[in-house]
């Protein structure tokens, strides 16, 4: 079931990892992708801690086949232990994972929001919409641009 969106043929399909400590957000999020056609696997952090345990396999996500490398990471700004910012830095300073295109998803319309992440190396910048048929429409977006259209770095 297709319907003619984001279709995958030649291209593995790259597991994708979201980082938010909002439940029925990730639960919405994965819904929209499904929504969209979007079929590479998804995974699931609550904070920017487990982020980076998941991206340098660490504690829970030390087996490679339950923390595969991501090819995108939907990152929210605010969340407890580590928020996004501390962990885009991370991300970016890392010469092992700065090449992980990180798209922030955030409620937050604030311009100094914006700035800050663009100025820690953020991809992209999305705010997250009210309505689910609007998430449908972005994942759909960012479905054709960073899995379809655009070309992702090969993993390290």
């Amino acid at each position: 079931m297709n319907n003619g969106r984001v279709k995958k043929t030649d291209k593995m399909l790259v597991p994708i990892l979201m980082a938010d400590d909002d439940e029925s957000d990730r639960v919405l999020t994965r819904h929209a992708f499904e929504e969209s056609c979007i079929a590479n696997p998804f995974y699931f952090v609550r904070d920017g801690e487990e982020l980076m345990e998941f991206l340098h396999r660490r504690g829970a996500y030390c087996n490679a086949l339950d923390a595969p490398r991501p090819g995108l990471i939907l990152l929210d700004l605010n969340m407890p232990r580590k928020n996004g910012w501390e962990a885009l830095q991370e991300i970016k300073a890392d010469a092992s994972l700065c090449h992980i295109p990180v798209v922030v998803l955030t409620t937050s319309q604030q311009k100094e929001d914006v700035l800050r992440s663009y100025d820690l190396g953020v991809n992209s910048f999305i705010i997250k919409p009210v309505k689910f048929d609007q998430l449908v429409q972005i994942a759909r977006c960012i479905g054709r641009y960073w899995l379809e259209i655009g070309t992702l770095p090969p993993a390290i």
